[in-house]
């Protein structure tokens, strides 16, 4: 037995199929085996929110998940959010007009929390918006910033969808 495990997982809805060994962290499979880097890896513990992406649709820590345990599933990774880079997903749009990144690092992980927040709240209040971003550490920036582009987002998604 040669020790690795063949994994079949659809990342950004491309199919891949790999041989990974059976500790190797999704993160680490994301980051080194399929090269998307923009899933970022902080405390390798699951507390600072930073490595967040969408696992079959729901915010998962993909530190604190092995590889294998994606076999079979969806994970969408801040890779997929916009369709090229000169165009800014709206929530992307919204921490960039509001401030709400400065260093960039815990970014990812906040617009992957927040996407399928904003899905479920059209009109968040801020009281909701800071329980939905209490899982996700930043050093920089102090949270209003944060929560002043999601305000931003969910407004101009109710004026697109009205």
């Amino acid at each position: 037995m040669s020790g690795l495990y063949k994994v079949s997982v659809t990342v950004n809805g491309q199919a891949y199929e790999r041989e990974v060994e059976p500790r190797l962290l999704l993160s680490d499979f994301l980051r080194h085996d399929l090269g998307l880097t923009g899933t970022h890896v902080g405390c390798e513990h699951g507390v600072c929110g930073a490595c967040t992406v969408l696992f079959d649709g729901e915010p998962v820590r993909s530190c604190i998940l092995l590889a294998v345990q994606a076999d079979g599933h969806a994970v969408t990774t801040v890779e997929a959010l916009s369709p090229n880079p000169d165009q800014l997903h709206p929530l992307q749009q919204a921490f960039w007009e509001s401030h709400g990144l400065q260093c960039g690092f815990c970014t990812p992980g906040f617009l992957m929390t927040l996407l399928p927040f904003l899905e479920e709240n059209a009109d968040p209040s801020e009281e909701e918006i800071r329980h939905a971003i209490s899982g996700n550490l930043c050093r920089c920036t102090g949270y209003q910033h944060i929560v002043d582009a999601v305000k931003l987002a969910a407004e101009r998604r109710r004026e697109s969808d009205g």
